[in-house]
């Protein structure tokens, strides 16, 4: 399965609220987003049938080896992104609103090689 934008959003999320050491639950990621709560159900439904996250039965989320790597490939594309859209001049506010919509059709290819760019 090709994981879509949106997909590729919710991993993230995810991901980020993981990191403060709290379990994640539909009800957080509905929040963090900004999206219904049935919406976001339907998604994990989606993303745990695919064995991108994991959902035990108190409804905590975790993500799995595979959702694990792309949500961290996002994240690496939004810092990488953000620093060289920075580097021309943009503020920040517009930076990470960019980085943020290029991140998820952006090609590994060319992220590769514009990580150079940064070094």
């Amino acid at each position: 399965m090709c994981l879509r934008e949106s997909g590729e959003m919710y991993l993230e999320s995810i991901f980020l609220l993981s990191e403060k050491e709290e379990p994640v639950r539909s009800l957080d990621v509905a929040n963090h987003l900004g999206f219904s709560k049935p919406s976001v159900s339907r998604a994990m439904g989606k993303l745990k049938s695919e064995s991108y996250i994991s959902i035990d039965s108190q409804g905590y989320i975790t993500l799995t080896e595979r959702g694990e790597s792309i949500a961290k490939k996002i994240i690496e594309k939004r810092f990488v992104l953000k620093e060289l859209i920075l580097r021309l001049g943009v503020d920040e506010k517009t930076a990470e609103s960019d980085a943020c919509k290029i991140e998820h059709v952006l090609s590994d290819e060319t992220f590769n090689e514009l990580k150079k760019c940064i070094k």
